[in-house]
């Protein structure tokens, strides 16, 4: 039997320890500031949108909110954004995706200035990523390794394998673990002999977007076992890319969905929010 990684309370820890920095701050005279902008009315996004307010209202982060309708042009969201970056009270900005069709998300992440940059996609930071020297790190793929943290399993020297080859989750996750001295493959759709692969992991992290993806052959006995996925299943019941309940058993560790990996993302955004602050401020 495998042992739930429980991402609720190690992001509760991750909160309480970024509340603590966010107090500091306050007694410096440095109040920490978070922008969201959203666009449109995705049921999704408005409900990530509320739990990171939520989250900052936990951590005492000053949470800014700048709701724009769908219409809003390519032009108006990079003049917000342009604007946000100006603002010292704003440490951090982040731009809930997907933004509407006429909206290019690529330039909107390049708009935001790389010390602004929380969910650590503007290409700097991404380069910075690649070269082992960062400020921040992307939400998901810290969350995820704070959670194979927890877990006790020594990252050095281990088989790790990646399911899913996104710049937001899949990429970045490769090279942390990297960084840590995994010995790390990249798995995706071009990929042969995927189960064989993943067979030998000594950490499997499923990030494909695809609903329990991952059976139970596909995992090795005592692996811990990371589940990005947030799908919904034949009975829409919401699910990861692994199929819980045939590997629970076989897994060392295994992360639940939901209960995992989500709650983590917004901690580790938390503590990225509070980093800008410091970096803003030249505060060690």
């Amino acid at each position: 039997m495998s042992k739930r990684i429980d991402g609720k309370q190690i992001s509760e820890q991750v909160k309480d320890r970024v509340s603590g920095q966010v107090a500091a701050l306050k007694e410096n005279g440095v109040t920490v500031g978070l922008a969201v902008v959203i666009v449109g009315q995705d049921p999704a996004s408005r409900v990530y949108v509320n739990n990171k307010k939520k989250a900052c209202a936990r951590c005492g982060i000053e949470s800014y909110e700048y709701a724009l309708p769908e219409e809003t042009t390519e032009e108006e969201l990079l003049a917000l954004v342009d604007e946000l970056n100006r603002d010292p009270k704003v440490n951090g900005i982040l731009v809930q995706l997907p933004v509407p069709k006429q909206i290019d998300d690529h330039k909107v992440i390049a708009a935001i200035s790389p010390e602004k940059d929380v969910d650590a996609f503007h290409a700097v930071n991404v380069g910075k990523i690649m070269i082992g020297d960062f400020d921040f790190l992307p939400c998901t793929p810290s969350g995820c390794m704070e959670l194979i943290d927890s877990t006790g399993v020594d990252i050095a020297g281990k088989n790790c394998v990646v399911i899913g080859r996104s710049n937001i989750v899949g990429k970045p996750m490769a090279m942390l673990l990297l960084h840590r001295n995994g010995t790390v493959t990249i798995c995706h759709s071009k990929t042969k002999n995927l189960p064989e692969i993943c067979k030998n992991a000594d950490i499997l992290v499923a990030a494909v977007g695809r609903a329990k993806f991952v059976t139970a052959d596909m995992v090795k006995e005592g692996a811990v076992v990371i589940d990005v996925g947030m799908n919904r299943d034949e009975n829409g019941k919401l699910c990861g890319d692994v199929d819980f309940e045939a590997v629970k058993d076989i897994a060392g560790y295994i992360t639940p969905v939901p209960g995992g990996v989500g709650p983590m993302t917004i901690a580790t955004l938390m503590q990225n929010t509070v980093t800008a602050a410091k970096i803003q401020h030249n505060i060690q």
